[in-house]
């Protein structure tokens, strides 16, 4: 008789494994094989939803260039003293700052016509800072990808001398993105 009970419990764990695999497995497929449609949707609406969001990030770079870095001060022997973008911003006290609306306190920078006045460029300068340098374009005077950093006073400019940097566009121009 006590085989009669072994050969029951063990048929009777068998079919238990059996209903509960059977139960798993369907529930394992119908969250697999689901069509709904929405998801679909949902996921194309947010890949939507992070390229406007990358593309309207002010730190995203638009553009990446490579040149010459330099410094200089606002009463150099070529300078006039006045900023080539703004000429009635007072810079003559060695201010080397601009407060932009969107980006805050950033740093002046003179380029050549490559850049519109008022383009955000961010690079990495550890003479100027440890942190990545956001500067603003409103001055002149210098050619084809080069950036000359407006400087508080001339040791400040010699000290920084002349080295390659590259640097990215965040805004180009007056608030164009």
């Amino acid at each position: 008789m006590k085989w009669y009970i072994n050969v029951f419990v063990k048929t009777l764990i068998i079919i238990l494994f059996i209903v509960i695999s059977s139960t798993y497995v369907n529930t394992i497929e119908n969250k697999t094989f689901s069509n709904n449609i929405n998801k679909n949707i949902n996921l194309s609406t947010m890949a939507m939803k992070l390229d406007e969001f990358i593309e309207n990030d002010i730190y995203s770079a638009k553009d990446t260039y490579t040149g010459d870095l330099t410094g200089y001060v606002y009463n150099c022997p070529l300078c006039g003293g006045h900023l080539g973008c703004m000429y009635n911003y007072d810079i003559t006290d060695g201010k080397n700052t601009y407060p932009d609306e969107t980006y805050g306190t950033v740093n002046i920078v003179a380029s050549s016509l490559n850049l519109p006045c008022g383009t955000i460029v961010r690079f990495e300068n550890k003479k100027i800072s440890n942190e990545p340098v956001i500067a603003i374009v409103l001055d002149r005077g210098v050619r084809g990808n080069a950036l000359d950093f407006l400087s508080p006073d001339l040791d400040y400019a010699l000290n920084l001398g002349r080295s390659i940097v590259t640097y990215d566009i965040l805004r180009t121009g007056w608030g164009n993105k």
